[in-house]
């Protein structure tokens, strides 16, 4: 590895040591070898083209997929000191001459351009003017008619670089491809003898969890409600889905966009750029939102409907946590979504050959929704990796633990069925003459005269069709490509129809969310965001999550101590260095925070606190910070419940960071601010006769108190 490729990544991006992978990659450009990398999301994609841009002598031109991804891009890197512009059909002529005269005479390193520009022969020819050292292709999957997200537009990539004077280097890179559209890469962008890397599709951080049979707008406002300070978006199917969940949450105040395909393109921009820059925190939206949104902080992505295939939702679900922090990706499954999607495979898809893959591609899909082994094994075998671990420990079937419950009765009985049904029929038909149904078709059919026909009438329909989903998942059975799929019989199945092998099915639970409170993390959070307004860039753009959390757990008080920060390099300390150090300094201090006894035993109880010179409201705070719930407090210090919430809001009104949600009980703060808007928050005692006994004194002004800071 080049020395000035260390050099470059401390300085301009502040880390000390590549990601895996990275390392070779960019060795294998620099080296002048056509690369084409398969990197996770969030492993790091853009630096293994940006480093080398950096180095080449000429400029490097970057294909991208979206106006959006491209302005955060680039946004990006200029807030890293670094030469960037994009083209695109947001600009004028005028703007577009002024980029193409700065790349002419090297002031822009890399230049971002959308691939639908390459048809015009106009932009062609200029290219022909620049010194290009490289040519890099993000989202390469688009290239390929079985991607998910085919756009006949990136077949112009291949004959625009070879109209060139001089051929650069090409670069592609993705984050999901199945062996056939790896090949298509590789062939269609034209690729010389390339070095293929492929890094693995794991995301550890990832957690992955798939619902089924629950209330799913009843999931939605738990979930958003255990998490409301916390970024996510949540994917549905049709605009009526999105436009339902949005006035849903919107209607209970919390701070929510949609985005679709039926809004104008003002709308669609104005709250896409409310999500990225934190104005609100949650997004509603169809697959029409996000190839490529560089958002690092989303926490969490919920699929209300599945999408239709796997590829979709693992680029989709990927959005979550691409700052390496924590997060997770929820599968809301109903058999109506199955529908929805065969009914858009119809609508939008004419190839008899690529309809079937389709079918398949949703198959698979719906096979992950029942499947009872480990979520996250399922997806990377999809994607061809090998001796993938049976258990993962952090997806809702290996977190499970309920017992397995034995449907061996059950399989067999569904067994018989469809083969004395001849394997000539779906799901919903079997599923009827087991249950003994006596509708028309049945009876046309003559079916309640198989000696299978109902025989399972203690089950639903509902659950006999979940049990068929279980088998065809688990390889028992298989449904033919589609739009109306019929039930086979695999060899798997034969050992059970004898009585040699055992089937289980596992009944799933919720998973618990656990919220962590960091009162610097969120000082330090509303920093960023006053920086991001002030210079019109989203907040994860001066810094990510991942730094800020970084800043929280170490507390630099010097340039030295911040420039051992990830993510903090020379420039970014030089822009920001003093505004953050100067925030962690007072917070320190506030909150009589011992720096080294933090780092050596965060476990013990600050036995200084219990000198006469730290006030005893101050006392309480600082076990309040530890960790230590109010009741525990109240034990230790041996006070009154109300008095060390009393103490609580004491240190939130003298200025200290406080997080107050602990002492508003759930349901309450909604209620408590309807009474103060209509009497004013200046005197408790009418307000507290207002609620009556349903809230107390504590609550009311943890409330006003909390409200009041907005």
């Amino acid at each position: 590895m080049s020395k000035n490729a260390f050099e470059i990544l401390k300085k301009y991006y502040g880390y000390n040591s590549f990601r895996d992978g990275q390392e070779d990659i960019i060795n294998s450009i620099l080296s002048g070898k056509d690369t084409f990398a398969v990197m996770p999301t969030g492993a790091g994609k853009s630096i293994c083209y940006q480093i080398p841009a950096l180095l080449f002598s000429g400029i490097t031109i970057v294909i991208s997929p979206l106006i959006s991804l491209m302005k955060d891009q680039v946004d990006g890197l200029i807030n890293l000191g670094i030469k960037a512009a994009y083209i695109n059909s947001s600009l004028g002529y005028d703007e577009i001459d002024d980029i193409f005269y700065k790349a002419k005479n090297g002031e822009i390193k890399l230049l971002y351009v959308a691939p639908e520009r390459l048809e015009s022969t106009d932009f062609k020819e200029l290219l022909k003017t620049i010194d290009i050292s490289m040519v890099a292709i993000d989202e390469a999957h688009c290239v390929s008619q079985w991607g998910h997200d085919f756009r006949p537009s990136y077949r112009y990539i291949a004959p625009t670089i070879n109209e060139l004077p001089k051929r650069p280097v090409i670069s592609a890179f993705t984050a999901t491809a199945t062996e056939n559209v790896k090949e298509d890469v590789v062939s269609l962008l034209g690729l010389n003898k390339a070095n293929v890397y492929v890094m693995g599709f794991d995301r550890k951080n990832l957690s992955f969890t798939v619902i089924r049979g629950e209330n799913k707008k009843d999931f939605i406002l738990d979930y958003v409600k255990r998490n409301s300070n916390k970024s996510g978006i949540i994917y549905a199917a049709t605009r009526k889905e999105v436009d339902s969940l949005y006035e849903m949450l919107n209607k209970r105040g919390y701070l929510v966009g949609k985005y679709h395909a039926g809004l104008s393109d003002k709308e669609r921009a104005k709250n896409q750029d409310a999500f990225l820059y934190d104005d609100i925190n949650i997004i509603i939206a169809t697959n029409a939102f996000g190839m490529g949104i560089d958002k690092s902080n989303v926490r969490y992505v919920i699929h209300y409907s599945i999408p239709k295939d796997i590829e979709s939702y693992y680029q989709e679900a990927g959005r979550a946590g691409r700052d390496g922090e924590d997060s997770e990706c929820i599968m809301l499954f109903s058999a109506q979504d199955v529908s929805v999607q065969k009914f858009l495979i119809e609508k939008n898809v004419s190839s008899p050959e690529r309809k079937l893959n389709e079918y398949k591609k949703l198959q698979d899909m719906v096979d992950y929704c029942h499947t009872s082994k480990c979520l996250r094994k399922y997806i990377l075998e999809y994607f061809g990796e090998k001796d993938v671990p049976d258990k993962c420990g952090n997806c809702s079937n290996c977190n499970d633990d309920t017992e397995l419950s034995d449907i061996t009765i059950e399989a067999q009985k569904i067994f018989s069925c469809i083969y004395r049904m001849r394997e000539r029929y779906g799901a919903t038909l079997v599923a009827q003459v087991l249950k003994g149904s006596r509708n028309k078709k049945i009876r046309e059919l003559g079916f309640e005269n198989l000696s299978t026909y109902g025989i399972m009438k203690e089950y639903t329909e509902k659950e006999i069709k979940d049990m068929i989903n279980v088998l065809t998942a688990e390889n028992y059975l298989k449904a033919t490509e589609g739009e109306y799929p019929v039930l086979r019989l695999k060899e798997k199945a034969v050992p059970v129809l004898k009585g040699k092998e055992k089937v289980f099915q596992r009944v799933q639970k919720k998973k618990e969310n656990v919220v962590l409170d960091n009162s610097l993390f969120e000082v330090l959070r509303r920093l960023r965001k006053e920086i991001s307004e002030r210079e019109q860039v989203p907040p994860y753009v001066v810094f990510p999550d991942s730094t800020l959390k970084d800043m929280s757990e170490k507390y630099p008080l010097n340039e030295e101590e911040m420039l051992n920060i990830k993510g903090v390099g020379e420039f970014k300390l030089k822009k920001y260095g003093e505004l953050f150090l100067n925030e962690i300094e007072k917070y320190v201090n506030e909150n009589n925070i011992k720096i080294e006894k933090e780092h050596s035993d965060n476990n013990k109880n600050q036995s200084k606190d219990k000198e006469e010179d730290v006030p005893s409201h101050v006392i309480s705070l600082n076990m309040y910070k530890e960790g230590k719930s109010i009741e525990e407090i109240s034990k230790i210090r041996e006070l009154k419940v109300q008095t060390v919430q009393d103490h609580i809001i004491k240190c939130f009104e003298e200025g200290l960071n406080v997080d107050l949600e602990s002492l508003i009980p759930e349901g309450q703060e909604q209620l408590v601010l309807n009474i103060v808007k209509k009497i004013g928050a200046k005197k408790l005692k009418p307000i507290k006769e207002a609620l009556g006994d349903k809230v107390s004194y504590t609550t009311i002004k943890a409330v006003i108190c909390k409200n009041s800071m907005k």
